[in-house]
């Protein structure tokens, strides 16, 4: 097993989230205009209900201000604190 497909199983453990759709997530946002805030917050409400979690909607503002604007984080640990904080 290599260390994408450990990802994923680990993806699919904690959130039941599984590769299949991962892949086709992201095949359907290839090539969209991440600077629209209407298609980022589809995105982020389609991301979080296959997830099968709740996004309130400040942290989707939070959310879809720091996409828009490019100002997402790219290191993990910044990352993970946009998203649970």
């Amino acid at each position: 097993m290599n260390n994408f497909d450990s990802i994923f199983d680990r993806l699919n453990k904690e959130s039941k989230v599984n590769q299949d759709d991962v892949f086709n997530m992201a095949n359907s946002v290839s090539g969209a205009n991440f600077q629209d805030e209407a298609t980022v917050r589809q995105l982020i409400n389609d991301v979080a209900r296959m997830a099968g979690v709740r996004v309130s909607r400040e942290k989707e503002d939070q959310l879809v201000h720091a996409i828009t604007n490019n100002e997402m984080p790219l290191d993990f640990q910044s990352l993970s604190q946009l998203f649970r904080g």
